[in-house]
């Protein structure tokens, strides 16, 4: 489980670099070329999908000052251990305002290297 769970704490500094840098690459070091994500509100009747090679450039380019964090509700041993369910708690702080969502996330193994298969991200507003 502390494996998992730093490997969340580097993903989501990735996030907060990339929001520096504007460049992506470190994120989607971390995606495997199988994902899939999801983001859904109540404004909405079904999630967006999005894969592997969605604009993330782009969403950085839009956020000048943003910074993610991520609280652990549950951590999941699927597969014996190759694939772990992981659900919690997302904050963006965009311009010192905070934006929650509730998430999930898939990580699987990959041949030795662990790649965040799917997530869920449902904002909370």
């Amino acid at each position: 489980m502390e494996l998992i769970k730093e490997l969340l704490n580097s993903y989501f500094r990735a996030w907060n670099d990339g929001f520096v840098s504007k460049n992506s690459d470190k994120i989607r070091d971390y995606m495997s070329k199988s994902f899939v994500g999801y983001w859904a509100h109540s404004n909405i009747e079904q999630p967006d999908p999005y894969y592997y090679d969605y604009d993330l450039n782009s969403v950085l380019r839009q956020l000048d000052n943003a910074e993610k964090s991520f609280e652990i509700f549950s951590i999941t041993k699927r597969k014996n251990g190759d694939e772990y369910l992981v659900l919690g708690r997302e904050t963006n702080l965009i311009n010192g305002a905070p934006y929650y969502a509730q998430c999930m996330f898939v990580w699987r193994k990959e041949r030795d290297v662990w790649k965040l298969l799917r997530e869920y991200i449902e904002l909370e507003r």
